[in-house]
């Protein structure tokens, strides 16, 4: 059992921090527990020296002494709860926070094969277990064991023949909750993934609506949807019904227990062998044990609960980014621009079978515009990602301005990159911080230069210019509007390379013209990779380079290589009806 609740050990370094706060909680949690049980003591008392004795002095006193038991049992509780909360809140902020950090550092391999949704379910709903745990279920059952183990101290110093009632029952009691725990913690862990395949079903069916909606797939999304809700709701039923038993059992036998010890007591009553205030205490006791009890039962259902996020929590953070920073990194060279690809072999982790660069090798000068043409899966893409270092090959080697980018820190290597996508990102924040996402320190006045020198002048007249927010995605914008707000980001971030995936395949005629003449802008003075499927965007580059499966197959000008024939000019008669 220690071994499957060890994943909980997940919160002790976010709890060290606060041990103050965890130390008062815990003097007050003590407190909470030693005046439940003086309770009873005061509640027999009150028995036999007030109403027996018949004394109305007798009872103002111990009556007074009993409200002050129970304010001072209202006042630690309010602590433990106001300290208990507070720790769940700060430890679930602290989590989410390294779990978001750690989720940044990961590369685009991990992502390949993980699901978003199943992600935000980690990072929202696993997490909230664990605040819930922190923050209630710890306390309430580091007391309910506390108040448990002292009634049934105080039931043995009351009526030992009672007591040996109740401890008869006890491990009827133990013995099911350790067994509908572990089943219910495997049913919780299995609920939670049926949760998140909701989030990644409903994550996807929104991003993608208007497909949706354009091939009138509602019904089927619908449908797919409700039988996953159907799923979750099943196996998230399948845990409730092992815990209403669990409860079932430990409450009809705890409360069955002092019923019958409450019936033998009343004997001893009318025998004179006990008195009225002690058998008053003993049910108070017997009932605060099988309360204890019974609360033990649903605490370690969320101690299960909490252990099966736990683990999947760990999974994630056991996850280790396949690009990482070398220990002691290169101080990079002076920007010039050259890069170079040296002998490059590289598979994707989910392709192994295949290379999607074989024996790459390439050189880029300063200031140098290179088009990369071929056709889809020849690695045109993989080029630019390598460069970036989301991935590192599996041999050969990369160098920028004379570094080899496997020594460099990847993140002053990406700070000399550029890169505007085929599908920009637009987040949904104001026009501003978009481009500004180029360079978070940016003075507004570089913002509006940035925007006017990528032809973005249209977000000027939007209802609140700048500050307008672009919805989910950009979906406000048209295609070409995207673009230019990903060029103005570019030219914000001031590159020495430029990256161009893509980035005018699909916008029309109009559209591609102001963005091809932003870019051209853009590329003055840098050195610039340009990924295109069509031809006449970069006829004019100094130099295109055709990649077939990885390689390299032809490399020179527009004409030289429509006079060489070959995959270019094959490419070329299909797209202009040139002929070498």
């Amino acid at each position: 059992m220690a071994g499957r609740l060890a994943s909980l050990g997940l919160l002790l370094p976010y709890l060290r921090p606060y041990r103050g706060r965890v130390a008062l909680a815990g003097l007050a949690l003590v407190a909470a527990a030693g005046l439940t049980l003086g309770l009873g003591q005061g509640l027999r008392h009150l028995v036999d020296e007030g109403f027996s004795a018949g004394s109305g002095a007798a009872l103002d006193r111990t009556a007074l002494v009993l409200f002050g038991l129970v304010a001072a049992l209202a006042s630690a509780t309010c602590g433990r709860f106001f300290l208990m909360s507070w720790l769940g809140e700060r430890v679930a902020a602290d989590l989410r926070r390294r779990v978001f950090e750690h989720l940044l550092t990961l590369s685009p391999a991990y992502y390949e094969r993980a699901r978003t949704g199943d992600i935000l379910s980690r990072l929202t709903a696993d997490i909230a277990l664990l605040q819930s745990l922190t923050g209630s279920a710890i306390s309430q059952g580091i007391r309910n064991i506390l108040t448990g183990g002292g009634a049934f101290a105080m039931l043995l110093v009351t009526s030992p023949k009672l007591a040996g009632i109740i401890a008869v029952v006890v491990p009827l009691v133990v013995l099911p909750m350790i067994g509908f725990g572990r089943r219910e913690r495997r049913l919780s862990r299995t609920a939670q993934e049926r949760v998140a395949d909701l989030g990644h079903t409903a994550e996807e069916v929104l991003n993608g609506l208007r497909a949706v909606q354009a091939f009138t797939h509602e019904p089927v999304d619908r449908a797919r949807y409700a039988r996953q809700v159907e799923e979750s709701v099943g196996a998230a039923l399948r845990r409730i019904g092992t815990r209403a038993l669990l409860i079932l059992v430990v409450i009809l036998l705890g409360f069955g227990a002092v019923t019958f010890a409450l019936w033998v007591g009343g004997q001893d009553v009318i025998a004179g062998r006990m008195t009225g205030g002690e058998l008053s205490a003993f049910v108070l006791y017997a009932v605060i044990l099988a309360t204890s009890g019974a609360s033990l039962s649903e605490v370690w259902g969320e101690v299960q609960r909490a252990a099966g996020a736990a683990e999947r929590l760990l999974e994630v953070l056991a996850e280790r980014p396949g690009v990482t920073a070398p220990a002691a990194p290169l101080l990079l060279p002076p920007a010039r621009g050259r890069i170079a690809f040296e002998e490059v072999v590289f598979r994707y982790p989910t392709r192994p079978d295949r290379a999607a660069l074989d024996g790459f090798s390439l050189a880029v000068e300063p200031g140098e515009t290179v088009a990369l043409v071929g056709p889809s899966g020849a690695g045109k893409t993989t080029v630019l990602q390598l460069l970036l270092r989301f991935y590192d090959p599996q041999s050969g080697r990369i160098r920028l301005d004379g570094a080899d980018i496997a020594r460099l820190d990847p993140a002053a290597l990406r700070g000399r990159l550029g890169l505007v996508p085929q599908d920009p990102v637009i987040f949904s924040t104001t026009a501003r911080e978009n481009i500004r996402f180029g360079r978070p320190d940016a003075s507004d006045a570089e913002i509006e230069a940035a925007m006017r020198a990528a032809a973005a002048e249209f977000l000027e007249a939007l209802p609140e210019g700048l500050e307008t927010h672009l919805g989910t995605r950009g979906v406000t914008l048209s295609g070409g509007q995207r673009q230019r707000v990903a060029i103005a980001r570019a030219i914000l971030r001031d590159p020495s390379v430029l990256l161009l995936d893509e980035a005018t395949s699909a916008l029309d005629a109009e559209s591609e013209r102001a963005v091809q003449q932003a870019l051209e802008r853009l590329a003055r003075g840098r050195t610039t990779l340009v990924v295109a499927h069509r031809l006449a965007t970069v006829r004019q580059a100094d130099r295109i380079v055709v990649l077939e499966g990885g390689r390299i197959v032809a490399s020179g000008t527009h004409d030289a290589l429509v006079r060489e024939g070959g995959l270019y000019g094959r490419l070329a008669a299909l797209q202009f009806g040139e002929a070498g």
